[in-house]
């Protein structure tokens, strides 16, 4: 009976008129200037970064070549524009940038108050702390009466601050008002505990320390901090791009579609497969791009997965545990809704 109506409704679909998705004014522009051009953080390792022959590497930099894989066919046809954190938000307003990969944290104020939307998680991150292995700190739990290296007034003390308390665990801080400052102070042992986004903390442990080995990022995270992508607000046809261009990629990962194999996965007689591949047209054409838009994708760029693992995951400097970005049929977060 399931496969009965399984197979009724793949007939439904192909039958029923599919709304061609209008050009928004964002699509115009990039189309016309023939690339995409994509804000990025300046300097996150394993995110956005810049080798010394100027090739951009890292999760949000894939991201931001799905996007142009998706509009133009090609995932070349990109621009990237390094962008520290007080800067990434006017640059998307003013439309210097024409979307935001720039690990920003979604949250209720930015979504309603700066005139953007937020396009899809793609790194579920929290707040955690970095110590040196003798200090013998496993947990989080174990943190009671260190001395934190932090910048004041921002949300990460205000994060420290909320969980000490609530745990009723003492602590000391030591304010600098600059990165390097805070982060020398913790390698030169005037602290005893840095705290930032757990992701953060992996790249400067791999990027900083004098034996990265030496100091452990403790696993438990303090906070919620979903990185999703960013476009600006009214726009719905580009956000629609931007946020179904990484929901491909994880569709791909689920089904075992990957760079390598995504040929063969287009020949199979399956209707997802070749749904979603643009063999069977229309997914294309709701989204106001070519019906090969997730094709392209997959082979020029990769599935979520390939990302992950080449960036930040097992096969980067990083060495990131995938946890709550696993796939939600591994017991992770990362969740994409049905291409059909």
């Amino acid at each position: 009976m399931r496969n009965t109506v399984l197979a009724a409704a793949i007939g439904l679909a192909a039958i029923l008129p599919t709304h061609r998705a209008e050009a928004g004014p964002t699509l115009d522009a990039v189309k016309a200037r023939g690339q995409l051009v994509c804000g990025v953080a300046a300097t996150a390792q394993g995110f956005s970064s810049v080798d010394d022959k100027g090739k951009w590497s890292g999760l949000g930099v894939d991201l931001c070549r799905a996007g142009a894989a998706a509009i133009f066919g090609d995932a070349q046809k990109v621009e990237f524009v390094p962008l520290d954190a007080a800067k990434r938000f006017p640059a998307l307003q003013s439309g210097e940038v024409d979307v935001l990969a720039s690990n920003s944290t979604f949250t209720l104020t930015r979504d309603t108050a700066l005139g953007v939307d937020f396009a899809g998680i793609y790194y579920y991150d929290g707040q955690g702390f970095l110590v040196a292995r003798k200090l013998g700190k496993r947990t989080t739990k174990d943190l009671n009466g260190v001395s934190i290296c932090l910048q004041p007034g921002t949300t990460t003390e205000a994060n420290v601050v909320d969980y000490f308390q609530k745990n009723k665990m003492a602590f000391k801080v030591l304010p600098f008002d600059k990165v390097e400052d805070m982060r020398k102070a913790f390698f030169d042992g005037k602290c005893d505990t840095l705290t930032a986004d757990l992701s953060n903390l992996y790249a400067t442990r791999v990027a900083y320390a004098p034996n990265p080995n030496d100091f452990l990022v403790l696993a438990q995270a303090i906070s919620k901090e979903p990185l999703a992508l960013v476009v600006r607000h009214g726009d719905n046809q580009f956000a629609d791009i931007v946020r179904w261009s990484l929901f491909a990629m994880i569709e791909a990962e689920e089904y075992g579609i990957t760079s390598k194999n995504v040929d063969q996965a287009a020949a199979m007689d399956h209707p997802l497969l070749k749904r979603m591949l643009g063999v069977t047209p229309g997914m294309g054409k709701a989204l106001g791009v070519d019906e090969k838009w997730a094709y392209n994708i997959i082979k020029q760029v990769g599935n979520y997965g390939e990302a992950f693992d080449r960036n930040v995951g097992p096969n980067s400097p990083l060495k990131i545990p995938r946890g709550l970005n696993m796939l939600w049929t591994q017991g992770g977060l990362q969740y994409a809704p049905p291409i059909r």
